[in-house]
């Protein structure tokens, strides 16, 4: 058992050691940049249907409108892009809120449609670990996926 002591210490130490560094280069969203038919259209979106809170953006180029998501994380929606098109639901974004029955309330009362997984309209898409989605469209046809996942 003595013998066993210094190798376990030892392990323990490269293990948290990994951890450490792991921690310090593993990379973690800053922000996710959507480029933009109608710059107007998805501001109000952001704004008024997910809640975003609108944020200073640098460039003050009337292009460029900037959304906090989370408590170090931001979307920047870009004004430029030349046509609005169409995307697959399995490229979305996703973002958790605490009771997805009160987004949902709120998504009927601004007449904003969701659908679940395999597009049936006002359906929850369930996944095996509990968590419960559903699927909107931005102006953009970009997916969302909000979901009730607690992490």
């Amino acid at each position: 058992m003595k013998k066993l002591v210094p190798v376990i210490l030892s392990l323990c130490f490269v293990t948290l050691h990994q951890g450490a560094v792991m921690a310090q280069t593993s990379p973690t969203v800053n922000h996710i940049a959507l480029y933009v038919f109608d710059l107007d259209k998805s501001a109000e979106f952001y704004k008024n249907v997910m809640h975003f809170k609108v944020i200073p953006e640098p460039f003050h180029d009337g292009r460029h409108v900037w959304f906090r998501i989370g408590a170090h994380s931001q979307l920047h929606i870009i004004s430029g892009a030349k046509a609005v098109e169409e995307h697959d639901i399995n490229t979305h974004i996703s973002y958790s809120v605490p009771v997805l029955k009160n987004f949902l309330t709120h998504l009927d009362a601004v007449k904003v449609k969701y659908v679940d997984f395999k597009g049936e309209p006002k359906k929850i898409t369930p996944r095996p670990d509990g968590v419960t989605q559903v699927y909107l469209q931005d102006p953009d046809n970009f997916w969302i996926e909000v979901n009730d996942d607690k992490f």
